[in-house]
């Protein structure tokens, strides 16, 4: 799940529940738009909302325990059941555990990465991947810095589930220089919150 708000089209929270594409159907009731697919609900926009929460800035809603409760509070009152939000971190330490070649892609390799709680497929094209590393891993549901959202998805009929990194990715710099992935040190413990290490 994320959350964006935008001040600019109309104070609004942009609440995404479920990844989905396409065609969506939409029912509006007074300050909140739910959007549903197939009748699922898939996401709400909800107007009128930062006199109520007092956002700080447009973008995506960087979200801790008290942040979901003040916006839940807010979906209750406007007759919104509360959300489950998954607030385990997004970007983490990765281990290669073992990397092969895309049977279909030259340039492209799959890669076994353990991010502590489990071994995520990653389809990773970078010149400098090898298995062994330890990397940054943006997981499902990550938002890259960029605005892109980390989706599952599949490259050249294999599934991958995340991305490994670059400095510039992960906006840490803009230097044309910085190409490949950031290899972290050997002592980079598998499933740690990258921007929270010491």
């Amino acid at each position: 799940m994320n959350i964006f708000y935008n001040e600019k089209m109309g104070d609004v929270l942009f609440i995404t529940v479920k990844q989905a594409d396409g065609p969506f159907e939409y029912n509006k009731q007074d300050d909140v738009v739910t959007i549903t697919q197939d009748g699922e609900v898939v996401g709400y926009n909800v107007f009128n909302i930062n006199d109520q929460l007092n956002l700080e800035s447009t973008g995506l809603v960087q979200l801790d325990a008290d942040k979901v409760e003040a916006v839940n509070s807010v979906l209750s009152s406007k007759g919104i059941a509360p959300l489950e939000v998954d607030l385990s971190p997004k970007f983490v330490v990765g281990h290669i555990d073992s990397m092969e070649k895309h049977p279909d892609a030259d340039k492209l390799n799959i890669c076994q990465v353990n991010v502590g709680d489990a071994v995520l497929q990653i389809v990773c094209g970078a010149k400098n991947v090898a298995a062994g590393q330890n990397v940054v891993v943006a997981k499902v549901g990550a938002v890259m810095p960029s605005g892109m959202l980390i989706k599952d998805a599949e490259l050249r009929g294999v599934a991958s589930s995340g991305m490994i990194c670059s400095e510039r990715e992960l906006g840490l710099t803009d230097s044309e220089e910085k190409k490949g992935i950031l290899v972290l040190d050997e002592q980079a413990v598998p499933g740690t919150d990258f921007f929270k290490q010491d």
